[in-house]
């Protein structure tokens, strides 16, 4: 685990509803899914709907000015660390869920880190 001391100090943007860039790592966030940006939905997947735009913002804001810990998971096939990121201890993973903005992936959620953090929504 390793903390971030500020989004704006660590160099951290958001790339998406679900993933964030700090520096020269690129961060999925674990066990969820939010909608994609248009022209980013293979041909044939089934996406999540809704707000792309609305996502990245929710999540903008669920990390601006605040410390961020990354607890790695590991990669994925794009080559992006998965992980649960906190921003001041809040679970951004359950706040894209709380906000309507994500679908909880048990099947991505290695070690049952989101459904521990936030039970209710992780369903």
């Amino acid at each position: 685990m390793i903390t971030i001391l500020a989004l704006a100090l660590a160099g951290c943007t958001v790339t998406d509803g679900d993933t964030i860039r700090c520096g020269d790592e690129r961060i999925r966030l674990l066990a969820i899914d939010t909608p994609e940006l248009p022209g980013h939905c293979a041909r044939g997947r089934k996406c999540v709907e809704g707000d792309p735009f609305a996502a990245s913002i929710n999540l903008r804001e669920a990390m601006e000015g605040k410390e961020l810990t990354i607890e790695r998971a590991g990669t994925d096939r794009y080559g992006r660390t998965v992980a649960v990121v906190y921003a001041d201890g809040e679970n951004l993973s359950c706040a894209q869920l709380a906000a309507g903005h994500a679908v909880y992936q048990a099947r991505y959620d290695n070690g049952k880190l989101v459904a521990q953090d936030c039970p209710d929504l992780a369903l």
